[in-house]
This record gives structure tokens, C-alpha cells and sequence, in this order.
């Protein structure tokens, strides 16, 4: 890191990391202690487990170092219970700090996809099948030659091992991407180091001889929005619809404004807010010891 900062020529560097291996925070600090200015952190309960470290534990340790943190974490405490408050109550899943695991070394499936992953597999009925995604994804990992564990190369490893796993068949059916991968189409290099047997299984199929004739576009931004809605539509529109299936952007505009969640600051002024937004009922009544309250419509 003292090298890369040196010669980085006034170029900011930031030190992104995730927790699943049980060491981000840790990660964090070592960083810090080589010079990084800046640590990419997350906010509890979106913190630890395969997120980013804990922004409260980096800065209380950083403090115990020597350091002093540009930032102020009393602001950020009310995020925090805000957010914590939700996830309890919607029964979202709340970030943890994992115990060290050797495993991810040989999978080496990023933090960012795993959620990815066990979403991918709830969706078949199969979540309880992530370990088992995980462990196939060393076994994809190096059949395919140890490809960096980077986008997109991580989403081909992991995408097939899921793959591997619901369909209970190795490689019976494989994504148009992995057909590439083999075909060389993402960098010879990667082609050339898979595992003989698997690369002949996936391009024993048909649609390998289509893909082997494919050549990838390369139109022009002009011609690009033509494509995508004409003049009218903004650059980060365009990026937006060029990067995404025209299927997934109208699901997303189909879904409306975002949910609004009860805040966990007020809980009985929000709940009365809530409950006046009521309209299957004429009139509620809230009592406890000491306390009454009721509530109801007028014609």
C-alpha cells in the first residue's frame, strides 16, 4: 500500500473490504495504519457479516491507535437504531461479525455475493443450500483455471455453481457466459488453464457452435439512443437502460415509491399516524396502564 499511495500521483485511495472472512475490520485498521485516509464502512445492522466493517468499530479502535476520525459518530447512532428497528421488525437479516473461515479462501466468492447467492437460491426453495453453493464454487473455481475473483469472472463461478447445485447435475445446463469463458471470448489466458474434461462438457453442446460465431457489438453512444428512447432520455437513463433488461426497469417503475417503514424514535406518535391511515376500521382504542386513547372517524 505505501507504494501504490506514492506513486498514486494525488489520486485519493480508498481501502474497500468486506467481513466475510472474519478480518475487514482488522483489514481496516492495518490499512490505516499504512497510510489510507479513507476506509469504505457500513452503518449497523447493514454492517459485518458479508458487508463492509462496523463504521462505529473502525472508529473506536482507530481511536485506540492514535488516530482521530473525521467523522462524528453521535450523528450516526439515530441511523443506526432507526435502521435496527426495521430490520427487527420486518425480520430482515441483522449484520454480525463472522468467526474466521478458511473456507473463503478457496471459494473466494466475494462478500457482495453471497446475498446475491442465497437470494439466487431461495427463489428455487433451496437456501439451505448455500454452504453447498459455496463448496462448489471451489470445485468451479479451479476446473475453470483460478479466474480472479473479480466482476465478471466471480459471477461466472458463482452463478455456475448455483447452477450445479439446483439442478443436483454438474454442468448439465451452463449460462451463455461460461460458454464463452470456454470459448476464450473472455480472455484466452482463462480458456486455456480450464480443466480439459469440463471445458469439452460445456462446449459439447449446440449452442456453443452458435456462440463460437458470435462477435459483440460495438455500436456508437448515437446509436445507442436511438435504440434506447431517442434524444429525450438523460445520460444516466440511457446508462440505466443500456446496463439493464428492459423486462427488470419496467418492475422497478411498476413498484411504486419506496416503502415507509415505522420509525423506531417516536413509536407511539408513528403508530397513530399509522393507524389513522387505517380505512378498514371507524374507530381504535389504544389502552395501558394510566393511558387511553381512541380514535375515530367522522362523517
Amino acid at each position: 500500500m505505501p507504494i501504490v499511495t506514492e506513486n498514486s500521483n494525488g489520486i485519493p485511495i480508498e481501502l474497500h473490504t468486506h467481513c466475510t472472512t472474519g478480518l475487514g475490520a482488522l483489514c481496516a485498521l492495518e490499512a490505516i495504519k499504512l497510510g489510507i485516509k479513507t476506509v469504505n464502512t457500513a452503518i449497523p445492522p447493514l454492517a459485518d457479516a458479508s458487508s463492509n466493517p462496523s463504521l462505529f468499530n473502525v472508529a473506536k479502535n482507530a481511536r485506540a491507535l492514535g488516530y482521530t476520525p473525521a467523522i462524528d459518530e453521535e450523528i450516526l447512532k439515530p441511523v443506526s437504531e432507526h435502521f435496527t428497528f426495521i430490520a427487527k421488525r420486518e425480520g430482515f437479516p441483522i449484520g454480525a461479525p463472522v468467526e474466521y473461515d478458511y473456507a473463503q479462501y478457496l471459494h473466494q466468492v466475494p462478500g457482495g455475493m453471497v446475498s446475491n447467492l442465497r437470494h439466487q437460491l431461495r427463489k428455487v426453495g433451496k437456501e439451505d443450500k448455500v454452504a453447498e453453493a459455496l463448496e462448489e464454487a471451489g470445485r468451479v473455481r479451479a476446473e475453470f483455471g483460478y479466474p480472479i475473483m473479480v466482476t465478471p469472472l466471480s459471477q461466472f463461478v458463482g452463478s455456475q455453481a448455483a447452477i450445479n447445485v439446483i439442478v443436483g447435475e454438474r454442468y448439465k445446463e451452463v449460462t451463455d457466459q461460461v460458454i464463452q469463458y470456454a470459448l476464450g471470448l473472455w480472455g484466452k489466458e482463462g480458456s486455456d488453464s480450464m480443466d480439459a474434461n469440463v471445458k469439452d462438457k460445456i462446449l459439447s453442446r449446440p449452442r456453443a457452435k452458435e456462440l463460437a460465431k458470435w462477435e459483440p457489438p460495438e455500436p456508437s453512444v448515437a446509436e445507442v439512443r436511438r435504440k434506447m428512447g431517442g434524444r429525450g432520455v438523460s445520460d444516466d437513463e440511457l446508462l440505466l437502460r443500456w446496463l439493464l433488461h428492459k423486462e427488470e426497469i419496467e418492475a422497478m417503475r411498476a413498484a411504486g415509491p419506496p416503502k415507509e417503514y415505522l420509525s423506531a424514535r417516536h413509536p407511539l406518535v408513528t403508530l397513530v399516524e399509522e393507524l389513522t391511515k387505517r380505512k378498514d376500521y371507524s374507530q381504535i382504542q389504544v389502552r395501558k396502564p394510566g393511558f387511553s386513547l381512541t380514535l375515530g372517524k367522522t362523517s
